[in-house]
């Protein structure tokens, strides 16, 4: 990332060299501050289009009213910051992280008049797991941690300080072998990914987990759509971890991962060990979708102007 880019901070557009905060900030030291990630595309047309703003922007404001963090800007500021950053680094194409943080002032456990603040960086992100998985799918693992309790930590907000959880399945898995982790729920049941929502296909049809202790995946949300429209039956409720085993086809779902298919997990082919017809059709569907080649989908594109 050159040095030349902008990253946009409490307001306006700074050098990304530029792009500091003092030791002392607290979300830091603490964890907490909430953050989104979005994506943005370059349509069949030649012009760039940001993926469910609305959706993404609306989480964020929903995450920091979880958290009681009062963001000092308003959506439409938000949503004109994103395209800003976007412009100032000339980027057709971008994985977007906007960051609502609490900045330096009181230490401790019960900040009292630190600043919120807000950043928004755009960089060029390819495939999360790698072009190669995209295509022809990862190996994953259930990692060894559990994912939150919906009263230990507030699961339907997007907060900075939950992602230890994930890291540390992550690095597990890694580190013998795997692409990706797939954690269990505290009564034992499939979760989520470290940063992704998981799907089964049993007999042509389709489950998720349920909303209970997950995060809302607006991919989710829109993969759910799209099966339905194309004439699958979709159901959304907790599944076991041999369930999953057995299932046809698995596959991953993010807005980084976008739709990322299951080969294997914990040793256990899954299907044929390859992509199956339902995950390559969701695939197919969703990257025309997000292209702009379905008008059908139009609302969900908003262009960069």
């Amino acid at each position: 990332m050159a040095n030349g880019q902008k990253i946009w901070m409490d307001g306006r557009l700074v050098d990304w060299k530029d792009a500091k905060v003092h030791i002392l900030t607290h979300t830091l030291h603490y964890g907490m501050g909430v953050f989104e990630g979005i994506r943005c595309y370059r349509r069949e047309d030649g012009r760039s289009a940001v993926f469910r703003l609305k959706e993404h922007i609306d989480r964020l404001y929903d995450s920091a009213h979880i958290v009681e963090m009062d963001i000092p800007f308003s959506k439409s500021e938000l949503s004109r910051a994103l395209f800003d950053t976007l412009q100032a680094n000339e980027l057709e194409e971008a994985y977007i992280r906007p960051l609502v943080f609490l900045g330096a002032g009181s230490m401790g456990l019960f900040p009292k008049d630190n600043p919120v603040r807000v950043s928004v960086a755009a960089w060029e992100w390819g495939a999360y797991l790698g072009e190669e998985g995209l295509k022809n799918g990862i190996r994953v693992k259930i990692s060894s941690y559990t994912r939150h309790h919906v009263n230990t930590a507030m699961t339907k907000a997007k907060v900075v300080g939950h992602y230890v959880n994930s890291i540390l399945s992550k690095r597990e898995v890694s580190r013998a072998g795997y692409d990706e982790a797939i954690l269990l729920d505290t009564e034992g049941y499939i979760s989520e990914g470290s940063g992704e929502n998981i799907f089964i296909v049993k007999n042509g049809v389709l489950k998720t987990t349920t909303l209970t202790s997950v995060l809302q995946g607006i991919t989710r949300d829109s993969v759910i759509r799209i099966a339905e429209d194309s004439g699958f039956k979709v159901v959304e409720e907790r599944f076991t971890r041999d369930e999953l085993y057995i299932a046809d086809e698995v596959f991953m779902t993010g807005t980084a991962a976008e739709i990322t298919p299951i080969r294997e997990v914990d040793n256990r082919m899954i299907g044929r060990g390859i992509p199956g017809p339902i995950t390559q059709t969701i695939q197919e569907k969703f990257f025309e979708v997000i292209r702009g080649k379905d008008s059908k989908y139009k609302a969900w594109l908003t262009l960069v102007e």
